[in-house]
């Protein structure tokens, strides 16, 4: 955030920061919509988590989606046990930023979510997103099915070749299923419903992402 230089190269296995073993301290409650954080995943609803650069502007994408239930700001895709930010902006952690989406299926698909994501960066910048360089800004996709894994892979597909067509370079997206999230802390949760004037750098290419034959938005 605030158009940062940071390293633009993910630490080599084993040498990122070592961290801590206790989480570290966050918000209770969901300040737009007054969940619990830590509240338990409804049965039906589905969780994934995704990172399309400084966190800010991508959590407040999905609070406002109809039929996303629950969003929390943290860290993914790297090694360093219960990262803080700060760590997490030396760019020795592996980790990137990102925004966990718990959703209800019944009322927003998938595909709907993996549209949002995909219309609301670029995910050609690789390590940056903007004027936010540095491996805490890549575009990354962590699902926690197999069938989100798959949609997401497929999705990646269609939409490069509607890149292409554009003339915009091909995605760099890192897609995989989630190890782990470790939330942000506090002042980061729904940051820009306590800051309606922060700083957003997230913009999507004006692309659309047409989605792939058998799987419906």
């Amino acid at each position: 955030m605030f158009f940062s230089r940071k390293p633009a190269d993910m630490p080599k296995k084993g040498e990122a920061l070592p961290g801590r073993d206790k989480p570290i301290p966050t918000a209770d409650i969901h300040f737009v919509n007054g969940r619990p954080l830590d509240a338990k995943k409804p049965e039906g609803f589905e969780e994934i988590v995704l990172g399309m650069g400084c966190f800010w502007g991508v959590e407040r994408i999905f609070w406002q989606m109809d039929g996303v239930w629950l969003t929390q700001v943290g860290y993914a895709g790297g090694e360093t046990l219960n990262p803080t930010y700060e760590e997490t902006c030396t760019g020795l952690t592996g980790h990137t930023e990102v925004v966990r989406v718990i959703y209800d299926p019944a009322k927003v698909s998938t595909a709907a979510i993996l549209k949002a994501f995909w219309e609301g960066h670029d995910p050609t910048q690789g390590m940056r997103q903007g004027n936010d360089v540095g491996t805490q800004y890549r575009s990354a996709i962590f699902a926690t099915t197999e069938e989100q894994l798959a949609a997401a892979k497929a999705s990646k597909q269609t939409y490069e070749q509607a890149l292409k067509a554009a003339g915009r370079g091909g995605i760099t997206t890192e897609i995989g299923m989630l190890d782990t999230f470790y939330h942000a802390e506090d002042y980061h949760q729904q940051y820009l419903a306590k800051n309606p004037g922060g700083y957003c750098g997230i913009g999507g290419t004006g692309v659309s992402c047409p989605m792939p034959t058998g799987v419906s938005a």
